[in-house]
């Protein structure tokens, strides 16, 4: 089987109202419609992966690929296991 592509997603959504990117992962609405459609290939994720980060800088860029890291490798983004750690 082949391996799935994570959902970049680390659980911070909130839209920039300047530029329509989502300060937790970068994307555009129609970006994450696209991430949840069953249809989409495999190599447009991994190429939209590479066109959002590419839209991050600084702590941004350092921030979502920790979280996005943890997620890959534990299921969940950071910000999602801080959250729960408080309740």
């Amino acid at each position: 089987m082949e391996k799935e592509v994570i959902s970049p997603c680390i659980s911070i959504c909130k839209t920039d109202p300047v530029t329509g990117y989502c300060y937790g992962c970068a994307r555009t609405n129609d970006e994450k419609k696209m991430w949840k459609n069953e249809n989409t290939k495999k190599e447009w994720k991994i190429k939209n992966l590479e066109e959002i980060t590419s839209r991050m800088k600084g702590w941004q860029l350092k921030t979502f690929k920790e979280s996005y890291k943890y997620k890959i490798n534990n299921g969940i983004s950071l910000f999602k296991k801080k959250l729960q750690e408080t309740n």
